[in-house]
C-alpha cells in the first residue's frame, strides 16, 4: 500500500512540474516563484546597524534626502543603496518602483543586474581562489587553456593572469564588444582573439576589455572542474551569505523580485545579453547581497579575503584614464589607475576604489576610501542623474561632516 502511494505521489508531482514547466514555455511573463538553490549562510534578513554617531546619521540623511529628490522629480523608477562604515553596514534600503507600471517597491532583496561591476565580484572571487591556492595572479594562462593563442606567440606565452584581470592583455580596445551584444557564441569569440593585431605587450597598456576579461571564467573552470556559476556559489555567494546573487540570465528570470530596467521611467525587457561574458558583465544581486561583499571589501572576512589578497586586487597595475567626469562634482582627480577589478581613483591626500556598471539599462555603481573606513554600493534600474552623481554626491556630504564624525566622543556610561 505504501509503495502505491509513494507512485501516486511521485506522478502527481512530476505531473504538477510538467504543468508548470509547460506554462512558463508558452508565455513571455516571468514565473511568480522562486526556488533558491543557495542556502542562506546568514540571517536571510540583514538588518543596517544604526551607527550611534550623530554627523553619521546626519550624513545619511541628507544623502537619503538626495536620492529622494532625484525620485520625486521622475528622474529614476527606483534604487537600492547599502553604505558600509568600517565593517558594519549602517544603511540598507529599497527606495522607489521595480516597474513604474506596477505598485511593487524594491526591497532589500530586489535583483538587479551589476553590469561592469561583475569585474569587481569576480576579481574578488579570484582573490578567494589564489588565497586557496587554487589559482595565483601570475599564473600563465596557457597553463590552463593550452590551445588559446593571440596573435604573437611571444604575446601569447607571457599572458597572465593578471594581465586579463587588469586590461592589459594587449588586444585593441573592447576588442569583440560590438559582437557580444550580437550574441556570437563565446567560444567563437576567443577562438577570432588570434586574428587581432595586438596594441602592446601584455601588461604594457590598459585597453578595456569583456571578452578578453572573461577569459578568466574559463580559467577557473579548468582549475577547479567546475562550471563558472557553481564556483561563484560556493567560493563566494554562500560564504558571504549572497543568497540572490546569481550569474546566468535564467535565474534572474526565475526570480520575482527584479527591479525592471527602465529608459528613465519607461520600463523596457530584460535582455540576456553579456551573459555570455558573466565575469565581465553578467552577475545580478540584490543591495543586501552587495552590503555583504562590501563588508568583505572592507575586512570583515579575513580568513575568506585576507589583507593581502584584498591589497592585491586594489594595488594599481597601469595607468587608466577615469571616464567618471561627475567625480569633478566631488574634487580635482590626480591620477587614476586600474588595478584587478577596480579602479583606483586618486586624489590630493585621498584614493578610492570605485567601479561602475551599465548593462540593459541598469546600472550599479560602488566606491570605498579604506582610509577613511567608509563604502557605497548604489543600485539603480535607469540611467542617469542619480547613478552619474550618487558616489561623488555621497563622498562630498560625508566630507563635510567628517571633522565632526571624527571630533565626536560617545557619553561615558555611567
Amino acid at each position: 500500500m505504501k509503495f502505491l502511494l509513494g507512485i501516486i505521489l511521485a506522478v502527481s508531482v512530476g505531473f504538477g512540474v510538467f504543468i508548470m514547466a509547460k506554462k512558463n514555455s508558452e508565455v513571455d511573463a516571468k514565473p511568480v516563484f522562486r526556488k533558491d538553490s543557495i542556502p542562506p549562510a546568514v540571517d536571510k534578513n540583514i538588518v543596517a546597524y544604526p551607527d550611534p554617531n550623530p554627523f553619521v546619521q546626519g550624513a545619511l540623511k541628507e544623502f537619503e534626502g538626495f536620492i529622494k529628490t532625484v525620485l520625486a522629480n521622475r528622474q529614476a523608477p527606483g534604487a537600492a543603496v547599502a553604505i558600509v562604515r568600517d565593517t558594519s553596514i549602517i544603511l540598507l534600503k529599497g527606495y522607489g518602483l521595480r516597474n513604474t507600471k506596477k505598485t511593487d517597491s524594491i526591497n532589500t532583496h530586489t535583483i538587479f543586474r551589476l553590469g561592469s561591476v561583475s569585474k569587481s565580484v569576480t576579481a574578488t572571487l579570484v582573490a578567494i581562489l589564489v588565497n586557496e591556492g587554487i589559482l595565483h595572479w601570475d599564473d600563465p594562462v596557457i597553463n590552463y587553456l593550452p590551445d588559446f593563442r593571440l596573435k604573437s606567440e611571444e604575446a601569447t606565452k607571457k599572458l597572465t593572469l593578471r594581465h586579463l584581470l587588469s586590461h592589459t592583455i594587449g588586444l585593441p580596445y573592447h576588442a569583440y564588444t560590438i559582437l557580444i551584444e550580437d550574441h556570437t557564441p563565446f567560444d567563437t569569440l576567443i577562438d577570432h582573439l588570434k586574428d587581432l593585431d595586438l596594441v602592446g605587450k601584455p601588461g604594457q597598456l590598459y585597453s578595456y576589455q569583456n571578452v578578453g576579461f572573461s577569459l578568466i571564467g574559463r580559467v577557473i573552470e579548468k582549475a577547479t572542474g567546475k562550471k563558472l556559476e557553481d564556483v561563484f556559489i560556493e567560493k563566494l555567494f554562500l560564504p558571504l551569505g549572497m543568497t540572490d546573487a546569481s550569474a546566468s540570465f535564467e535565474k534572474i528570470m526565475m526570480d520575482d523580485n527584479v527591479a525592471m530596467p527602465h529608459f528613465i521611467t519607461r520600463p523596457t525587457p530584460l535582455s540576456s545579453t553579456y551573459y555570455s561574458v558573466a565575469p565581465a558583465g553578467g552577475l545580478n544581486a540584490s543591495i543586501q547581497d552587495m552590503g555583504l561583499w562590501l563588508k568583505a571589501l572592507m575586512g570583515n572576512q579575513p580568513n575568506l579575503l585576507p589583507p593581502k589578497e584584498l591589497n592585491e586586487i586594489f594595488e594599481p597595475q597601469v595607468r587608466a584614464t577615469a571616464r567618471n567626469h561627475n567625480f569633478w562634482l566631488w574634487k580635482h582627480i590626480r591620477k587614476s589607475y586600474y588595478g584587478l577589478g577596480w579602479r583606483i581613483i586618486t586624489f590630493t591626500n585621498d584614493t578610492i576604489e570605485y567601479h561602475g556598471g551599465f548593462v540593459n539599462n541598469y546600472r550599479c555603481e560602488v566606491a570605498l576610501n579604506r582610509k577613511k573606513k567608509i563604502a557605497i554600493v548604489m543600485l539603480v534600474n535607469s540611467p542617469g542623474m542619480l547613478a552619474d552623481q550618487s558616489i561623488p554626491k555621497f563622498f562630498k556630504i560625508y566630507d563635510h561632516y567628517l571633522d565632526s564624525i571624527k571630533g565626536w566622543k560617545p557619553k561615558p556610561v555611567l
